[in-house]
């Protein structure tokens, strides 16, 4: 479980297709020394497991299924791809964001990604069928980033971005046309499901 508040950002070393899987190298930096091997971590949102770490190197490796490749956007990451790093919540730290799950959604196309005075405004195309889970005011996670949806439509969903946000995370690295994974909140989904049933 995660919270949406990105603790720090890593770059890819390397992305190495091993048949249909992949094997993902991080650089985490410092949280190296934080890590132990079978921890979770989100990256870019979604949930990887540290299968070895390596302190001196600061990097951290993961391996990644087929599903996790054709549901996000990791595929997409080169040398050098700048990435949103959280570890798992701690239960005795203060709860900040939204309750994340690491479970990736979709993928999302950013329409507009444009600075108005300090902030900028993030809108980005919701799938077919994923509309209808976020509400206004309510929170959706971008790239394991939690987020305000201030402005719903039938199809776009708007954030946003004040410039702390900005600099601390991999947003400053995007462009429209790009991609981003899309975790929607977790009661939205549960609520759909129970209606459904």
């Amino acid at each position: 479980m995660f919270t949406g508040l990105v603790e720090t950002t890593g770059s890819i070393i390397s992305l190495e297709p091993r048949g249909e899987s992949a094997r993902l190298t991080v650089n985490v930096g410092s949280m190296a020394s934080e890590l132990v091997d079978g921890e979770s971590v989100a990256v870019n949102g979604c949930c990887l497991t540290v299968t070895v770490k390596d302190v001196a190197a600061q990097t951290a490796r993961f391996d990644l299924l087929m599903q996790t490749l054709m549901v996000t956007s990791l595929g997409d990451l080169k040398t050098g791809s700048m990435v949103n790093l959280e570890r798992a919540m701690a239960m005795e730290a203060r709860f900040g964001g939204h309750f994340v799950q690491g479970h990736v959604d979709a993928t999302v196309k950013i329409r507009d990604w444009s600075q108005h005075g300090q902030d900028h405004r993030l809108e980005v195309e919701i799938p077919p069928e994923q509309r209808g889970l976020i509400i206004p005011k309510g929170s959706i996670c971008l790239d394991g980033i939690s987020l305000t949806a201030a402005e719903v439509t039938e199809s776009t969903v708007a954030c946003w971005i004040i410039p702390h946000t900005f600099q601390v995370t991999n947003l400053h690295t995007k462009k429209p046309g790009g991609r981003l994974n899309v975790e929607f909140d977790m009661l939205g989904k549960y609520v759909r499901e129970l209606m459904r049933r």
